[in-house]
Protein backbone atom coordinates (compact mmCIF):
# COMPACT_ATOMS: atom_id res chain seq x y z
CA UNK A 1 0.00 0.00 0.00
CA UNK A 2 1.36 3.43 -0.94
CA UNK A 3 1.88 6.29 1.47
CA UNK A 4 -0.96 8.08 -0.31
CA UNK A 5 -3.33 5.23 0.54
CA UNK A 6 -2.12 5.15 4.14
CA UNK A 7 -2.59 8.91 4.35
CA UNK A 8 -6.13 8.58 2.97
CA UNK A 9 -7.01 6.04 5.69
CA UNK A 10 -5.42 8.19 8.40
CA UNK A 11 -7.39 11.25 7.28
CA UNK A 12 -10.61 9.21 7.20
CA UNK A 13 -9.98 8.17 10.82
CA UNK A 14 -10.16 11.81 11.89
CA UNK A 15 -12.89 12.99 9.50
CA UNK A 16 -14.74 16.07 10.82
CA UNK A 17 -17.08 15.18 13.68
CA UNK A 18 -15.95 11.55 13.85
CA UNK A 19 -13.73 9.54 16.20
CA UNK A 20 -12.69 6.05 17.20
CA UNK A 21 -14.41 3.64 19.58
CA UNK A 22 -11.94 1.42 21.45
CA UNK A 23 -13.31 -2.07 22.10
CA UNK A 24 -9.92 -3.74 22.33
CA UNK A 25 -9.97 -4.81 25.98
CA UNK A 26 -8.08 -8.02 26.66
CA UNK A 27 -10.07 -10.94 28.04
CA UNK A 28 -8.66 -10.19 31.50
CA UNK A 29 -9.72 -6.54 31.33
CA UNK A 30 -13.21 -7.21 30.02
CA UNK A 31 -13.59 -9.84 32.75
CA UNK A 32 -13.24 -7.05 35.31
CA UNK A 33 -15.78 -4.89 33.46
CA UNK A 34 -18.24 -7.80 33.26
CA UNK A 35 -17.68 -8.72 36.91
CA UNK A 36 -18.56 -5.16 37.96
CA UNK A 37 -22.03 -5.60 36.44
CA UNK A 38 -22.50 -9.31 37.20
CA UNK A 39 -21.98 -10.81 33.73
CA UNK A 40 -20.11 -14.15 33.29
CA UNK A 41 -16.97 -13.68 31.19
CA UNK A 42 -17.75 -16.24 28.49
CA UNK A 43 -16.66 -16.01 24.86
CA UNK A 44 -20.30 -15.82 23.77
CA UNK A 45 -21.02 -12.94 26.15
CA UNK A 46 -17.96 -11.08 24.88
CA UNK A 47 -19.09 -11.69 21.30
CA UNK A 48 -22.66 -10.59 22.01
CA UNK A 49 -21.48 -7.47 23.82
CA UNK A 50 -19.27 -6.40 20.96
CA UNK A 51 -22.01 -7.18 18.46
CA UNK A 52 -24.29 -4.85 20.42
CA UNK A 53 -21.69 -2.09 20.15
CA UNK A 54 -20.76 -2.57 16.49
CA UNK A 55 -24.33 -2.93 15.20
CA UNK A 56 -25.56 0.28 16.85
CA UNK A 57 -27.82 1.92 14.24
CA UNK A 58 -26.21 4.91 12.48
CA UNK A 59 -23.00 4.54 14.48
CA UNK A 60 -20.99 5.48 11.38
CA UNK A 61 -22.39 9.01 11.53
CA UNK A 62 -20.00 9.80 14.39
CA UNK A 63 -17.58 6.85 14.52
CA UNK A 64 -14.91 6.51 11.83
CA UNK A 65 -13.20 3.39 13.17
CA UNK A 66 -13.09 0.80 15.94
CA UNK A 67 -10.09 -0.81 17.61
CA UNK A 68 -10.67 -4.55 18.04
CA UNK A 69 -9.00 -7.28 20.10
CA UNK A 70 -7.53 -10.40 18.47
CA UNK A 71 -10.58 -12.45 19.46
CA UNK A 72 -13.02 -9.83 18.18
CA UNK A 73 -11.58 -9.36 14.68
CA UNK A 74 -12.19 -13.09 14.10
CA UNK A 75 -15.80 -13.05 15.35
CA UNK A 76 -19.13 -12.62 13.59
CA UNK A 77 -22.67 -11.56 14.44
CA UNK A 78 -25.17 -14.17 15.60
CA UNK A 79 -26.28 -14.32 11.94
CA UNK A 80 -22.77 -15.20 10.80
CA UNK A 81 -21.66 -11.86 9.32
CA UNK A 82 -18.00 -11.07 10.16
CA UNK A 83 -17.67 -8.03 12.38
CA UNK A 84 -15.22 -6.48 9.92
CA UNK A 85 -17.84 -6.68 7.14
CA UNK A 86 -20.49 -5.14 9.41
CA UNK A 87 -18.09 -2.30 10.13
CA UNK A 88 -17.04 -1.62 6.56
CA UNK A 89 -20.64 -1.78 5.33
CA UNK A 90 -21.37 1.02 7.79
CA UNK A 91 -18.35 3.15 6.95
CA UNK A 92 -16.38 2.16 10.06
CA UNK A 93 -12.69 1.31 9.55
CA UNK A 94 -11.50 -1.87 11.31
CA UNK A 95 -8.50 -1.51 13.59
CA UNK A 96 -6.61 -3.96 15.79
CA UNK A 97 -4.66 -3.82 19.04
CA UNK A 98 -1.34 -5.58 18.45
CA UNK A 99 0.77 -5.02 21.58
CA UNK A 100 1.12 -7.74 24.21
CA UNK A 101 0.74 -5.49 27.22
CA UNK A 102 3.15 -3.94 29.68
CA UNK A 103 5.86 -5.71 31.65
CA UNK A 104 8.27 -4.51 34.32
CA UNK A 105 11.23 -2.64 32.82
CA UNK A 106 14.34 -4.33 34.19
CA UNK A 107 16.55 -1.97 36.16
CA UNK A 108 13.84 0.68 36.45
CA UNK A 109 11.63 0.08 39.53
CA UNK A 110 8.06 1.25 39.10
CA UNK A 111 8.32 1.50 35.33
CA UNK A 112 7.07 -0.67 32.49
CA UNK A 113 7.73 -1.31 28.83
CA UNK A 114 5.28 -2.67 26.28
CA UNK A 115 6.15 -5.98 24.62
CA UNK A 116 4.92 -7.69 21.47
CA UNK A 117 7.45 -6.95 18.72
CA UNK A 118 8.49 -10.60 18.30
CA UNK A 119 6.51 -12.08 15.42
CA UNK A 120 4.67 -8.80 14.82
CA UNK A 121 5.39 -8.67 11.09
CA UNK A 122 3.58 -11.98 10.49
CA UNK A 123 0.70 -11.03 12.81
CA UNK A 124 0.22 -7.75 10.96
CA UNK A 125 0.06 -9.56 7.63
CA UNK A 126 -2.68 -11.82 9.00
CA UNK A 127 -4.60 -8.88 10.48
CA UNK A 128 -4.46 -7.08 7.12
CA UNK A 129 -5.97 -10.17 5.47
CA UNK A 130 -8.70 -10.20 8.16
CA UNK A 131 -9.59 -6.62 7.25
CA UNK A 132 -7.60 -4.41 9.63
CA UNK A 133 -6.66 -1.06 8.13
CA UNK A 134 -5.04 0.45 11.21
CA UNK A 135 -3.41 -0.86 14.39
CA UNK A 136 -2.73 0.37 17.91
CA UNK A 137 0.19 0.00 20.30
CA UNK A 138 -0.01 1.47 23.82
CA UNK A 139 2.97 2.52 25.89
CA UNK A 140 2.56 3.42 29.58
CA UNK A 141 4.47 6.21 31.30
CA UNK A 142 4.01 6.44 35.07
CA UNK A 143 4.67 9.58 37.10
CA UNK A 144 6.07 9.19 40.60
CA UNK A 145 9.12 9.80 42.74
CA UNK A 146 12.10 10.05 40.37
CA UNK A 147 10.07 8.60 37.49
CA UNK A 148 9.67 8.50 34.58
CA UNK A 149 13.31 7.91 33.78
CA UNK A 150 14.83 8.75 30.43
CA UNK A 151 15.48 5.05 29.97
CA UNK A 152 11.77 4.22 30.27
CA UNK A 153 10.69 6.97 27.88
CA UNK A 154 13.31 6.02 25.30
CA UNK A 155 12.58 2.28 25.54
CA UNK A 156 8.87 2.82 24.93
CA UNK A 157 9.45 5.36 22.14
CA UNK A 158 11.80 2.90 20.43
CA UNK A 159 9.20 0.10 20.63
CA UNK A 160 6.45 2.40 19.29
CA UNK A 161 8.65 3.41 16.37
CA UNK A 162 9.58 -0.19 15.47
CA UNK A 163 5.90 -1.16 15.63
CA UNK A 164 4.89 1.81 13.46
CA UNK A 165 7.47 1.01 10.80
CA UNK A 166 6.29 -2.61 10.65
CA UNK A 167 2.67 -1.45 10.31
CA UNK A 168 3.43 0.76 7.33
CA UNK A 169 5.47 -2.00 5.71
CA UNK A 170 2.31 -4.16 5.86
CA UNK A 171 -0.01 -1.42 4.57
CA UNK A 172 -1.55 -0.65 7.96
CA UNK A 173 -1.83 2.81 9.54
CA UNK A 174 -0.09 2.83 12.94
CA UNK A 175 -1.81 4.52 15.87
CA UNK A 176 0.90 5.34 18.40
CA UNK A 177 -0.30 5.70 22.00
CA UNK A 178 2.16 6.98 24.62
CA UNK A 179 -0.16 7.22 27.65
CA UNK A 180 0.98 9.34 30.56
CA UNK A 181 -0.95 7.81 33.45
CA UNK A 182 -3.24 9.96 35.63
CA UNK A 183 -2.53 7.99 38.82
CA UNK A 184 -0.63 9.97 41.43
CA UNK A 185 -0.68 13.28 43.27
CA UNK A 186 1.33 15.25 40.69
CA UNK A 187 0.07 18.62 39.48
CA UNK A 188 -0.80 19.59 35.92
CA UNK A 189 2.58 21.27 35.41
CA UNK A 190 4.36 17.98 36.08
CA UNK A 191 2.04 16.17 33.67
CA UNK A 192 2.81 18.81 31.03
CA UNK A 193 6.58 18.35 31.42
CA UNK A 194 6.40 14.56 31.25
CA UNK A 195 4.00 14.58 28.30
CA UNK A 196 6.16 17.00 26.32
CA UNK A 197 9.35 14.99 26.90
CA UNK A 198 7.53 11.78 26.00
CA UNK A 199 6.12 13.19 22.75
CA UNK A 200 9.46 14.67 21.69
CA UNK A 201 11.17 11.32 22.28
CA UNK A 202 8.42 9.52 20.34
CA UNK A 203 8.61 11.70 17.25
CA UNK A 204 12.41 11.58 17.27
CA UNK A 205 12.21 7.77 17.30
CA UNK A 206 9.60 7.75 14.51
CA UNK A 207 11.92 9.91 12.41
CA UNK A 208 14.90 7.64 13.12
CA UNK A 209 12.87 4.61 11.97
CA UNK A 210 11.71 6.30 8.74
CA UNK A 211 8.05 6.23 9.74
CA UNK A 212 5.97 8.37 7.39
CA UNK A 213 4.02 10.73 9.62
CA UNK A 214 1.46 11.40 6.86
CA UNK A 215 0.22 7.85 7.43
CA UNK A 216 0.34 7.84 11.24
CA UNK A 217 -2.17 8.78 13.96
CA UNK A 218 -1.26 9.87 17.49
CA UNK A 219 -3.42 8.65 20.37
CA UNK A 220 -2.56 11.05 23.15
CA UNK A 221 -3.34 11.46 26.82
CA UNK A 222 -4.54 14.86 27.97
CA UNK A 223 -2.47 17.10 30.21
CA UNK A 224 -4.35 16.79 33.50
CA UNK A 225 -3.76 16.88 37.25
CA UNK A 226 -2.98 13.56 38.91
CA UNK A 227 -6.06 11.82 40.33
CA UNK A 228 -4.86 12.42 43.90
CA UNK A 229 -3.65 15.98 43.40
CA UNK A 230 -5.23 18.35 45.93
CA UNK A 231 -5.75 20.99 43.25
CA UNK A 232 -7.58 19.71 40.18
CA UNK A 233 -7.15 21.74 37.00
CA UNK A 234 -10.28 23.21 35.43
CA UNK A 235 -11.64 22.18 32.03
CA UNK A 236 -10.15 25.31 30.44
CA UNK A 237 -6.75 24.73 32.08
CA UNK A 238 -6.66 21.17 30.78
CA UNK A 239 -7.63 22.31 27.29
CA UNK A 240 -5.08 25.12 27.15
CA UNK A 241 -2.23 23.04 28.61
CA UNK A 242 -2.91 20.07 26.34
CA UNK A 243 -3.07 22.15 23.16
CA UNK A 244 0.10 24.08 24.08
CA UNK A 245 1.95 20.83 24.83
CA UNK A 246 0.89 19.27 21.54
CA UNK A 247 1.88 22.34 19.55
CA UNK A 248 5.33 22.26 21.15
CA UNK A 249 6.03 18.62 20.34
CA UNK A 250 3.84 17.24 17.52
CA UNK A 251 4.70 17.95 13.86
CA UNK A 252 1.98 19.70 11.87
CA UNK A 253 2.22 17.13 9.06
CA UNK A 254 0.51 14.50 11.25
CA UNK A 255 -3.02 13.82 9.88
CA UNK A 256 -4.68 13.93 13.29
CA UNK A 257 -4.66 13.35 17.03
CA UNK A 258 -7.20 11.31 18.96
CA UNK A 259 -7.40 11.34 22.75
CA UNK A 260 -7.81 8.50 25.18
CA UNK A 261 -10.15 9.07 28.10
CA UNK A 262 -7.62 7.63 30.56
CA UNK A 263 -9.96 7.07 33.49
CA UNK A 264 -11.81 10.38 33.18
CA UNK A 265 -15.56 10.41 33.64
CA UNK A 266 -17.67 10.26 30.48
CA UNK A 267 -18.64 13.90 30.70
CA UNK A 268 -15.15 15.16 31.60
CA UNK A 269 -13.62 13.44 28.57
CA UNK A 270 -16.21 15.07 26.31
CA UNK A 271 -15.92 18.49 27.97
CA UNK A 272 -12.13 18.55 27.67
CA UNK A 273 -12.23 17.60 23.98
CA UNK A 274 -14.88 20.22 23.28
CA UNK A 275 -12.90 22.94 25.08
CA UNK A 276 -9.76 22.11 23.10
CA UNK A 277 -11.58 22.39 19.80
CA UNK A 278 -13.15 25.67 20.84
CA UNK A 279 -9.56 27.00 21.03
CA UNK A 280 -8.96 26.10 17.37
CA UNK A 281 -8.19 26.00 14.58
CA UNK A 282 -5.23 23.71 15.24
CA UNK A 283 -2.55 22.24 12.96
CA UNK A 284 -4.34 18.85 13.10
CA UNK A 285 -7.87 17.60 13.82
CA UNK A 286 -8.37 16.79 17.52
CA UNK A 287 -10.79 13.91 18.03
CA UNK A 288 -11.38 10.95 20.34
CA UNK A 289 -10.54 7.28 20.75
CA UNK A 290 -12.53 6.44 23.86
CA UNK A 291 -13.17 3.06 25.45
CA UNK A 292 -14.80 3.28 28.85
CA UNK A 293 -16.06 6.81 28.16
CA UNK A 294 -18.00 5.39 25.20
CA UNK A 295 -19.15 2.10 26.73
CA UNK A 296 -19.65 2.27 30.49
CA UNK A 297 -23.25 3.53 30.51
CA UNK A 298 -24.27 1.09 27.77
CA UNK A 299 -22.65 -1.85 29.58
CA UNK A 300 -24.71 -1.19 32.71
CA UNK A 301 -27.94 -1.08 30.69
CA UNK A 302 -27.09 -4.17 28.60
CA UNK A 303 -26.10 -6.19 31.68
CA UNK A 304 -29.63 -6.00 33.07
CA UNK A 305 -31.02 -7.98 30.12
CA UNK A 306 -28.51 -9.23 27.54
CA UNK A 307 -31.18 -9.68 24.87
CA UNK A 308 -34.02 -7.38 25.80
CA UNK A 309 -31.89 -4.31 26.47
CA UNK A 310 -29.83 -4.31 23.27
CA UNK A 311 -31.74 -1.46 21.63
CA UNK A 312 -31.74 0.64 24.79
CA UNK A 313 -27.99 0.11 25.28
CA UNK A 314 -27.36 1.01 21.64
CA UNK A 315 -29.24 4.27 22.10
CA UNK A 316 -26.72 5.16 24.81
CA UNK A 317 -23.77 4.18 22.60
CA UNK A 318 -25.09 6.40 19.82
CA UNK A 319 -25.69 9.29 22.23
CA UNK A 320 -22.08 9.08 23.49
CA UNK A 321 -20.79 8.92 19.91
CA UNK A 322 -22.91 11.94 18.94
CA UNK A 323 -21.77 13.99 21.94
CA UNK A 324 -18.11 13.23 21.32
CA UNK A 325 -18.54 13.88 17.60
CA UNK A 326 -19.89 17.32 18.46
CA UNK A 327 -16.99 17.85 20.88
CA UNK A 328 -14.57 17.02 18.05
CA UNK A 329 -16.07 20.01 16.25
CA UNK A 330 -16.13 22.23 19.36
CA UNK A 331 -19.93 22.27 19.21
CA UNK A 332 -20.88 20.27 22.30
CA UNK A 333 -22.69 21.80 25.24
CA UNK A 334 -23.40 19.98 28.51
Amino acid sequence: MSIEQLADIARAMVAPGKGIIAIDESNATIAKRFESVGIPNSEENRRAYREMLLTTPNLGEHISGAILFDETIRQSTKDGVPFTKVMMDNGIIPGIKVDKGTHALAGCPGEVVTEGLDGLRDRLKEYAQLGARFAKWRAVINIGEDIPSGTCIEANAHALARYAALCQECGIVPMVEPEVIMDGDHDIETCYEVTEVTLRSLFDALYQHNVMLEGTILKASMVVSGKDCAEQASVDEVAESTVMCLKSAVPAILPGIVFLSGGQSDEAATAHLDAMNKLGPHPWPLSFSYGRAMQSAALKIWSQDLVGNVAKAQETVFARARDNGLAALGKWSS
